[in-house]
């Protein structure tokens, strides 16, 4: 009976060290902890987090948002994104990919680097390298709609009510001088086409 317990005990032990592991090597997935606006590596100990493991594998489909052609709306572009090792941070690298879906143009400049991504109390804090503003050359409606692109993109998580936009880890005052960055927007449904 003692042989059975330590057997039992020992494989426990080699379940918790195996999500240890797949926990420090980046591969959190979608677990219910971030559904709830915690972003932060989420190591658990206990059997149940085999199943969010697998969901990381999967991609998910979300709507990133692009300005048309014209420069005057912004356009719902489907995407297939994995959410691993955060979700915030895929969605938004994705949509810094660009586009090339027929009628709508890149806004975030090349050269921009996404820093973080950090979900708390409903607002996405969404930082920026110092290239979104240096490199940025579009006017007041072009500031718009990179704002709109980033803010519409980031409030398709229910969670997400409010986004700001940060640049080198500091609130920014404008992008290019045309429109107030400096605190949490909401979500800007008059952009949409």
């Amino acid at each position: 009976m003692k042989r059975l317990n330590m057997r039992t005990f020992m494989a426990a032990l080699m379940v918790m060290l195996m999500l240890l592991m797949a926990g420090c090597s980046g591969e959190n997935g979608s677990n219910k902890a971030q559904e709830s606006h915690n972003t932060s590596v989420n190591s658990s100990s206990n059997t149940e987090a085999q199943a969010p493991e697998k969901k990381a594998e999967s991609a998910m489909s979300m709507t990133l948002y692009y300005p048309d052609d014209s420069g005057m709306k912004l356009i719902a572009v489907k995407r297939d994104v994995k959410p691993s090792p955060d979700k915030y941070v895929a969605v938004m690298k994705s949509l810094m990919s660009g586009t090339d879906k027929k009628g709508t143009v890149d806004i975030i400049p090349k050269t921009a680097k996404l820093r973080s991504v950090k979900v708390k109390d409903g607002v996405a804090k969404v930082d920026f390298s110092r290239e979104l503003i240096k490199d940025f050359n579009g006017g007041s409606t072009g500031e718009e709609m990179l704002v709109g692109s980033i803010v519409d993109t980031l409030t398709e998580f229910s969670e997400v009510k409010k986004v700001q936009i940060l640049v080198e880890g500091k609130p920014v005052d404008t992008i290019a001088g045309h429109m107030d960055t400096e605190k949490p927007l909401s979500r800007m449904t008059g952009l949409l086409k």
